[in-house]
This record gives C-alpha cells, structure tokens and sequence, in this order.
C-alpha cells in the first residue's frame, strides 16, 4: 500500500518542484532563454518513472509516451491561443482579458484532448501506429515552433518578485496534474494518461502568474520559445518507448533527457537567439 502511494506521490511532489523552477525561470531570466528552460523535459521525467513502474502491460506504456507527442502539439495550439486571443480581444480591461483567454484556450485543449481519448479507444491503433502518430505530431510540433520563432515579440524578464503562496499553488497544480496522470496509468487508460501527463498545468500557472505579476509581455513574449523548447517533450516519450523496456528506469530517464536536452532544447535556443539577433539588427539598420 505504502509503495503505491509513493508511486503516485513521488513523482506528483517531483512535478511540483519542477514546476516552481520553470515559473521562476521565465520569471527572472526572461522569455527567451526562461521558455526553453521552462520546456524542457521535467515533469515527464517523474511521470515516465511512474508510468512505467504502473503500467500492467509494456504496450500501456509505449501507448502512453507515444501519444505524448500529441499532446505536446496539442499545447502548442493552447500557447498559439495566448498569442492570438489577447489580439482579438484587446479592447477588455486587463483581468477580463486575461479570464478570457484561460478559458477559451483551455476550454479548446480539452475538447481536443477528449476527442483523441475517444478517437483512440474507439480506433485501437496498434503500438506501431501509435509511434507513428507520436512521431508525425512531433514533427508537426517543430515545425510550428519554427513559425512562431520567425517574427519573435519581445520577450523580456520580470521585474517584480513573486510571493511564495503564488509559487506553491504553481507547483501544486502541477503535482496534482501528474500524479493523476500515474493512477489514470494504473486503471489501463493509457493514453488518458498520456493526455493527463502533458496537460498545461504548468503552462497555464506561468502565464496566469506572469501575467498578473510583471505584465502582459512577459509570458507572451515566452510563447514562441517554450512552444519550439517543448518539441524535447516530445522527442523523450518517443526515446522513452525505446530505452526504458531496454534499461533500468533511472539510466534510461537520465539518457532520454540527455539526448532530448542536447539535441532539441540547445540547438533550440541557439537558433532563436540568432534570429532575435538577426531581427534586432534589421530593425536597428535606418
């Protein structure tokens, strides 16, 4: 009794942490290197631990990381939408603006995210369409990551200190989406699972909390980066399906996040660097 609680507790507390440094981050190093920072692989380390300590079944867990990828694309979407509401709607008052965008943007993810469950049960991919999917959504993640990198707004850091009551509620949102997303893994929904793992908790408390504390600009200006850094989500569950059936789950979590780190999130905040630098000095040339 005592090990399954700490299955689902361990990496629920992990999450949380996680998700406090990624908030911070954005926070104090601003949207460009804070994004990525905040997007690279963290609470899915946690929750494939878990997962694969849970799953009944080696095909549950390759389901779920496997359509991680989609959630992942499915994110970007949701960060598109904190670009593109405030836009549209930008007559409203500064509260009002942003209750509308939280609710619009996450009332579309859920309705996206129940129609690939329902897709998915009803559909019953085999485990090879399934990474077929991961990696096809993947590849759609970066390519729209590219395109929201390619005319970047400002991005600049936070001025104003957060509280820590603001700091814990973050990383209880967090906590709580991962490790619902381990007990959905133990009741044979794998790709609910999956779904849970990547739902925007943390996503959704940088922008609410960044917004209301250092302004709008702040967490917009972090939109294109995170969307293009969270691509190494994506590439750690599809690594995961492979290393973790072939390794013990600490090694292979260590070596997924190397790997994704290393070949995505670097080279992701490489290149936007030099597109910033690039778009600065056209803009600085009369």
């Amino acid at each position: 009794m005592l090990d399954s609680a700490a299955d689902v507790l361990v990496p629920a507390l992990a999450a949380g942490v996680i998700a406090v440094l990624a908030t911070v981050a954005v926070e104090r190093l601003g949207g460009v290197l804070g994004g990525i920072l905040a997007s690279v692989p963290t609470t899915i380390v946690p929750a494939a631990i878990g997962m694969h300590g849970a799953a009944a079944d080696p095909g549950d867990f390759t389901q779920s990381m496997a359509f991680i990828p989609v959630g992942i694309l499915m994110n970007a979407g949701y960060l598109t939408l904190w670009r593109v509401i405030p836009a549209k709607l930008g007559k409203r008052s500064h509260r009002h603006l942003l209750s509308a965008t939280v609710a619009i943007s996450l009332g579309a993810w859920l309705a996206v995210a129940t129609a690939v469950v329902w897709v998915h049960e009803a559909a019953r991919p085999s485990e090879a369409l399934a990474l077929a999917i991961g990696c096809t959504a993947c590849a759609a993640g970066f390519c729209l990551g590219i395109a929201a990198n390619r005319v970047p707004p400002p991005a600049p850091a936070g001025s104003r200190r957060v509280g820590p009551a603001v700091l814990a509620v973050r990383g209880l949102a967090a906590g709580t989406a991962i490790g619902a997303a381990v007990l959905l893994s133990r009741s044979g929904m794998p790709v609910a699972a999956g779904m849970g793992t990547v739902f925007p908790a943390i996503f959704t408390t940088v922008m609410v909390a960044t917004w209301l504390s250092q302004g709008a600009q702040v967490p917009t200006g972090a939109v294109g980066p995170i969307i293009l850094g969270t691509t190494s989500v994506s590439a750690y569950a599809l690594l995961a399906t492979v290393l973790f059936p072939r390794m013990p789950a600490p090694a292979a979590a260590a070596a997924c996040w190397a790997l994704a780190a290393g070949c995505v999130s670097l080279p992701s905040y490489l290149w936007i660097r030099r597109v910033r630098a690039t778009s600065g000095s056209r803009r600085a040339t009369p």
